[in-house]
């Protein structure tokens, strides 16, 4: 299968989750990652503002804010298909950007740099046993994953998982996936 096929089949699989498992599934990888060292060690984090039957990140985001850690979220820019990490202190600094994802408002917050970002919890559809996933489409995380050099990891449920992605060269394994049953580490 070609990535647009895994895409397609990984999302209709989740899109057949109930509610129920999805949110058990959720609570299962929230607690998982809050007690990893990843977390633990991490004063500022970057994450994208999740919808439909991704990963809730808002859980994450608030329990980001209630342990005082900064919270930054991406920024696309289609024209020259690169993103920057912008911190938001508050949900109401998010408007709809690229593709209907929030996105934080350039005017209510300020850009990061990638050294600043100390833990990146990367999004992605579809994901092996290797570390490679399959993300949306554009290569935003595999251009900026290219020049960030602080921890990163992946929230997944066990329905994304296949047994092969067809990864290309510059295409970056995921070091760490967390998912509702396991945490998977790859060096």
């Amino acid at each position: 299968m070609n990535k647009q096929e895994i895409r397609k089949k990984i999302k209709t699989k989740l899109d057949k989750m109930s509610l129920e498992d999805y949110w058990n599934n959720c609570f299962e990888i929230h607690k998982k990652l809050f007690n990893h060292a990843a977390w633990k060690n991490s004063s500022i984090v970057a994450i994208t503002v999740s919808r439909g039957k991704e990963i809730d990140t808002a859980s994450i985001i608030k329990q980001a804010w209630k342990e005082k850690k900064q919270i930054a979220v991406p920024k696309c820019d289609p024209a020259t298909n690169t993103m920057e990490f912008r911190v938001i202190s508050t949900f109401e600094q998010l408007e709809e950007g690229y593709f209907g994802i929030l996105e934080p408002i350039v005017t209510e917050t300020k850009v990061i740099t990638s050294k600043e970002i100390e833990l990146m919890i990367v999004p992605g559809v579809a994901y092996d046993f290797n570390g490679y996933r399959i993300g949306y489409g554009g290569g935003y995380y595999d251009r900026y994953l290219s020049n960030y050099h602080n921890k990163f990891l992946s929230l997944a449920f066990t329905q994304q998982f296949v047994n092969h992605i067809p990864a290309k060269s510059f295409d970056i394994a995921i070091p760490i996936i967390i998912t509702e049953k396991s945490v998977f580490t790859w060096n």
